[in-house]
């Protein structure tokens, strides 16, 4: 299969509808007809449903929608990273490093400024993400490397420094009755009636089923809590960044966070060692 085949085939596939999808490929109708009824016949299989009224999956067609979506992210991925070291083997290219927009920021500031004191330090440019953007970022190419949180970003298949871990706390609405508790335990939060926990955006944009309310970014949810509408279990550090009229209390039974800097595996910028270095020693 070609790129410009699967290319077609996730458009009509997403759009239902091979007009809609011809207009959004920039290309007529018949070929792109075409194209998919050539793709069906090599495949051997009926990927879409096709009646006067309607255009719909079949389930060979959703296995090669997610597989179709794949394939081309890591295309494209390939292409930013192809781009990018060529742009650093001629001294070009910065480092793009992304990390969770309100965690960490001690830690990022104080690599930022030992990483500029560097005699061949190259400009940093820092993108400040939403809640689990960051891992996605550094596994498309678009970013060099991150901060990632063990255990809610995944870390297999990256290369990773460990620099530091930390326990989590329940985050309430100051004044709650658990607040005057030493700690509670998982079982308190998930019996507390009226503050349930948010729920964030996947990494389509969508967001999950559940009573909690939808939450896109820390100043949002911390507006929530505030209202009695929500609570959150959050690594004890946030504790700095909360505004006034939220407390914390501590989890005793809540994972631990680990806080790891990340790169790709097959990554040979030296930009990136050096600060993977100086992040390893400020952890140290």
């Amino acid at each position: 299969m070609e790129t410009r085949e699967l290319r077609y085939f996730v458009a009509v596939a997403e759009e239902l509808h091979f007009g809609r999808a011809a207009r959004r490929l920039g290309i007529a109708q018949p070929p792109l007809s075409r194209a998919i009824r050539l793709l069906e016949r090599r495949l051997g299989v009926t990927l879409l449903e096709r009646t006067s009224r309607a255009v719909t999956l079949t389930e060979a067609g959703s296995v090669l929608l997610r597989e179709a979506r794949a394939a081309l992210d890591a295309v494209a991925a390939a292409e930013r990273r192809t781009r990018r070291a060529a742009l650093a083997a001629t001294g070009h290219a910065g480092v793009v490093l992304a990390a969770k927009a309100g965690a960490s920021s001690e830690l990022l500031a104080k690599l930022l400024d030992a990483y500029a004191a560097e005699p061949d330090a190259v400009t940093v440019d820092v993108l400040l993400c939403g809640i689990g953007e960051q891992e996605r970022l550094l596994r498309d190419g678009r970013a060099d490397v991150a901060v990632l949180h063990r255990p809610f970003d995944t870390t297999t298949g990256l290369d990773t420094e460990e620099l530091h871990t930390e326990e989590q706390v329940l985050v309430l609405p100051a004044g709650h009755p658990l607040t005057g508790r030493p700690h509670v335990r998982m079982a308190d939060v998930t019996d507390l009636p009226g503050l349930p926990m948010p729920r964030w955006p996947g990494p389509d944009g969508s967001y999950p089923d559940g009573p909690g309310p939808q939450a896109r970014d820390h100043a949002q949810l911390h507006q929530l809590i505030a209202l009695g509408r929500a609570c959150w279990i959050a690594p004890e550090s946030c504790r700095i960044h909360l505004p006034g009229g939220l407390a914390t209390v501590p989890v005793l039974d809540a994972p631990p966070v680990t806080t790891v800097i990340a790169w790709p595996p097959h990554s040979r910028s030296a930009p990136v060692a050096d600060l993977v270095r100086i992040a390893a020693r400020l952890a140290g």
